[in-house]
């Protein structure tokens, strides 16, 4: 009896037998033990080369995780680890540095997982064949696109929520409550990746709505997505005596330092100021007050990068682009003037 002979008789996948085999712990008792029972009375025993047979027949998927303690992206892999082994494929789980290269450590963890596929959950926005060469697997791009590479839409697949459009619609908000003066607090207006997509989407909400751009109002952040970072830079927009009754960031974790660094300067959310942000992660609604933000489909997004992943790798197609619609969270950070 080999390894996938256990796993259809025991109704779950290879990566589960694989997994009770090892000795992993994030196997339900009830498996681990149908699991076992069935190794037992077949006979079957695993060996160093039955193991290295089993990873090779697992079919892993590679994930590089761009952030350490991104909590966006931590949410998302939950899902994307149940629909992985769903499909009856490993997740091969690798976290980078905000700064470092997805790509090589892509086609690193490619040649010594021997990986079927990738997902990069963050990354570079303006990739080229070239740029690419390393990788020889399908892969999917999860929460970002290429808008500002070359590389053609059929090299690669990509599911995300459009940024432009997203910034616009949480920026329109405020200006539909009656702010004129919104601040914006961002890593980088000119970065040729979220910053700048997001950023455009704020100039184009004032733009359409017939409200000059005041450059006193625009704060960046040294290329820094992190909450130090957005709090000090939120300190100065005070401090400067910029005239703003509103403040957009273009993420929940950095909406809440902006909001930390208001109060503590004297002005309070939402009375003396309205945030808003982008992301919808679960920990800022539980802020005081909850912040009022664009919530990202995370489940959908994960979930769909999945299945393309799949479809790639099992040649049902050779490349997709889905575009997912953030919904308005209304928190109590934002009121009418």
């Amino acid at each position: 009896m080999t390894i996938k002979d256990i796993a259809k008789a025991c109704g779950v996948s290879v990566s589960t037998v694989s997994r009770v085999l090892n000795n992993h712990p994030d196997v339900s008792q009830s498996v681990r033990e149908r699991v076992q029972a069935m190794v037992e009375s077949s006979g079957y025993i695993p060996n160093n080369s039955a193991r290295d047979l089993v990873r090779t027949q697992s079919d892993a998927i590679g994930v590089v995780v761009r952030g350490r303690g991104n909590l966006f992206f931590s949410a998302m892999v939950k899902t994307i680890s149940r629909e992985i082994d769903s499909l009856g494929y490993t997740m091969v789980l690798h976290f980078i540095e905000s700064d470092d290269d997805e790509v090589m450590a892509g086609a690193i963890l490619e040649r010594e997982k021997k990986l079927r596929g990738l997902l990069f959950l963050g990354g570079r926005f303006d990739y080229s064949a070239e740029t690419l060469a390393p990788i020889g697997v399908p892969f999917v791009c999860c929460t970002y696109t290429n808008c500002f590479g070359t590389l053609s839409d059929s090299d690669y697949s990509s599911v995300s929520v459009d940024d432009y459009q997203t910034a616009y619609r949480a920026v329109k908000t405020l200006i539909d409550l009656g702010h004129r003066r919104i601040a914006v607090v961002l890593p980088d207006c000119a970065d040729r990746s979220i910053s700048e997509l997001r950023y455009k989407g704020y100039r184009a909400a004032l733009r359409d709505s017939g409200i000059p751009f005041d450059a006193d109002l625009l704060v960046e952040t040294d290329g820094c997505f992190e909450m130090p970072e957005t709090y000090a830079g939120t300190g100065r927009l005070i401090e400067s005596g910029a005239d703003f009754t509103a403040v957009f960031t273009l993420s929940d974790t950095t909406g809440m330092a902006a909001i930390k660094a208001l109060e503590d300067h004297g002005r309070h959310v939402p009375e003396d100021c309205s945030v808003i942000a982008i992301d919808g992660i679960t920990v800022s609604e539980y802020v005081t007050p909850t912040l009022t933000t664009m919530v990202q489909p995370v489940e959908e997004i994960g979930r769909e990068s999945v299945r393309i992943l799949a479809d790639m790798i099992e040649q049902r197609c050779t490349s997709r682009h889905l575009r997912l619609e953030a919904q308005l969270r209304q928190g109590g950070s934002i009121r009418r003037i």
